[in-house]
């Protein structure tokens, strides 16, 4: 599908790729990896023809249709719904042509391709890709013009996805897109029958959607086989095993030098000597492992304060006298890791406000410690650094009484040092504007860190070391995020946001996608009810009964086969498991390179027994889902 032959690109002087190369099979899944900066997007834009190798070649199969979010949001009156059917220009066409058309003729070859195309279905698919985006049915016939930018971009990403291009190019894609809209749009691509090059900072997704991963680093693209996991750990592989090669090499180099020295004076030994010195000549240099400099986050310790540090009694909050969330009675301790979930516009964020001084409440009562600080991150305050002033300036501004060594020495914890600590913001990435954040709303060592989506603007690498500096933190954590890994690795709690309230939820994100499943089955069958009854005589009780008793029948093989696939998943992946480990031994790089090569044929088959069953399962829980919903 997609062929880089020895591309090389230049932007501005800077050389962004060096001879690259790099293949994309049909039908693949492919996560594009690599620090900010260093060219990913610029690689999608000559993917699609919006830039062009200064050498070398970037191809794509001549008859794919290539899907792509558009950086332009749709807007105007046209209802969400109407926008994503309108991505499909070959269905829009045929029904434009339909209304028109007078040849008998004609008018068969039209409506056989749009039965070919599915025509009939596609109100029901492009509901159902707005409604796993977070637009209920009230909302998709709502005009685009009603909806934020943000959400405008949700509405994008659902036509690009329903047009269903032979080849999908997303590029951060749950970057608008709040926790449960990530979860659906991860299942929905891991089943997508096309080919996909997504670019993503969201390790959940690179584990969960794709099967190979292209690092872009030191102007090269290197392929590696299965999810993100994998690629790190084989990369940490090579580059342990290269190290040892190089240092294997340097030894045998002082060796054969050592002997040259010695020797070349000596007619007896100069022939060898000569031999020794051509051996030198050729033997070529195993390249240096280049470490990409790593990303740092480093926050205070704050001084412990006796439970709770806020404590919440009827407490209600929102704008104007509207409340958005009533009655909350809950509280807030040093230990406490806490993770904000619910749909966006439920109140995660104006909770959030309310805790940090942002926002008063409505009614009720807020007790906070008396020495309680506080540190509060939103990806908003991006917009309140001064362009014209450098980081240093921000935090001496805030920091008034303290030494210049003291000021810096802070700064440092955040990676901010040398020329980069006195360059102005107008010229920094938006991972390192997030870092100023990060330093700015810890100067005081809050006992409390409040993050409103923290990760949008950091790559892998960032926000692996953002999880490891709230690990090490000694303080408490309230987080929203879509980013699960984050929620998965940093936070043990979780308060549900939802219907005005917030509670806490008993169980783990796996729990919560469960109930996200059972509540959109539930919809969709509360949908087809009340169209039934506006439509549909009165059914006999009995006779239902017996309709649903014949229809749990006719699952029953289903229900089998759902089983038979969960044993057969448990067991595929205790095989991969098992030969993870044997790969993870660096003795094996060592030894035969047969027995090497066997071990990742293996590996890779169990991989792909894995993912099948996994589709299978799917496939066969989404029928007897149908299957019930029609019975219900």
């Amino acid at each position: 599908m997609l062929h880089v032959n020895d591309m090389t690109f230049r932007l501005g002087g800077r050389v962004l790729f060096e001879k690259a190369t790099l293949h994309l099979p049909q039908g693949r899944k492919m996560g594009l990896v690599g620090r900010n900066g260093t060219g990913k997007t610029t690689l999608f834009r000559m993917i699609l023809g919006d830039a062009h190798p200064d050498e070398g070649s970037v191809r794509v199969r001549p008859s794919a249709r290539i899907g792509t979010v558009t950086q332009e949001a749709p807007s105007g009156a046209t209802s969400l719904l109407d926008t994503v059917l309108a991505a499909d220009t070959e269905r829009s066409a045929l029904l434009a042509e339909a209304e028109t058309a007078k040849d008998p003729s004609r008018i068969a070859d039209i409506h056989n391709r749009l039965a070919d195309i599915d025509a009939q279905t596609a109100p029901a698919r492009a509901a159902r890709i707005l409604s796993g985006l977070g637009f209920d049915e009230t909302a998709q016939a709502r005009p685009c013009s009603e909806f934020s930018g943000g959400w405008r971009m949700r509405v994008a990403l659902a036509a690009t996805l329903f047009s269903r291009p032979d080849f999908l190019l997303l590029d951060e894609p749950t970057n608008h897109l709040d926790l449960e809209a990530a979860m659906w749009l991860e299942t929905y691509l891991a089943t997508w029958p096309g080919t996909l090059l997504v670019i993503s900072h969201d390790r959940t997704m690179l584990n969960k959607v794709v099967d190979e991963i292209a690092h872009l680093s030191e102007k090269k693209l290197t392929r590696y086989a299965g999810n993100y996991d994998r690629f790190e750990r084989t990369r940490r592989e090579r580059m342990t095993q290269q190290v040892k090669l190089q240092a294997k090499q340097l030894s045998e180099q002082r060796r054969i030098q050592s002997f040259v020295d010695r020797f070349r004076a000596k007619a007896t030994k100069a022939k060898q000597a000569q031999s020794r010195m051509k051996m030198l000549a050729r033997m070529e240099p195993i390249a240096t492992v280049v470490e990409d400099k790593t990303t740092t986050f480093n926050f205070p310790d704050p001084t412990p304060l006796s439970p709770p540090l806020i404590a919440m009694d009827e407490v209600s909050v929102g704008y104007g006298d509207e409340p958005v969330l009533k009655n909350l009675d809950l509280r807030i301790d040093m230990d406490d890791r806490i993770a904000l979930i619910g749909a966006n516009g439920n109140g995660k964020s104006t909770l959030i406000k309310m805790l940090a001084d942002r926002l008063k409440p409505l009614s009720g009562k807020i007790t906070k410690s008396s020495k309680l600080k506080i540190g509060y991150f939103a990806q908003h305050q991006q917009e309140e650094l001064n362009l014209n002033e450098s980081p240093y300036q921000h935090m001496a501004r805030i920091m008034p009484m303290a030494m210049e060594t003291k000021v810096r020495a802070h700064l440092g914890r955040f990676g901010f040092s040398g020329d980069l600590a006195n360059s102005k913001v107008e010229v920094l990435s938006g991972g390192e504007k997030a870092r100023l954040l990060f330093a700015l709303m810890s100067t005081e060592a809050p006992h409390i860190l409040f993050l409103d989506e923290p990760t949008n603007h950091l790559d892998v690498d960032a926000r692996e070391a953002l999880v490891q500096a709230l690990n090490e933190y000694d303080g408490a954590i309230v987080l929203v995020t879509h980013d699960s890994h984050l929620i998965d690795l940093v936070c043990d709690r979780l308060w549900l946001v939802a219907d005005g309230a917030c509670k806490p939820f008993e169980g783990d994100l796996d729990a919560y996608a469960g109930l996200l499943m059972e509540q959109r089955r539930l919809a969709r069958r509360e949908i087809r009810a009340a169209k039934d009854s506006d439509s549909a005589p009165a059914i006999d009780k009995k006779e239902l009964r017996r309709e649903r008793a014949r229809r749990r029948e006719e699952t029953a093989a289903l229900r089998k086969s759902i089983v038979d696939a969960e044993r057969k998943m448990e067991k595929l992946a205790q095989e991969v498991t098992a030969l993870e480990a044997k790969m993870a031994d660096p003795d094996i790089y060592n030894g035969p390179t047969a027995k090497l090569m066997d071990l990742q044929v293996a590996h890779k088959k169990a991989k792909d027994r894995l993912a099948e069953t996994e589709q299978a399962w799917m496939r066969a829980q989404e029928a007897i889902d149908e299957a019930l919903d029609e019975a219900s």
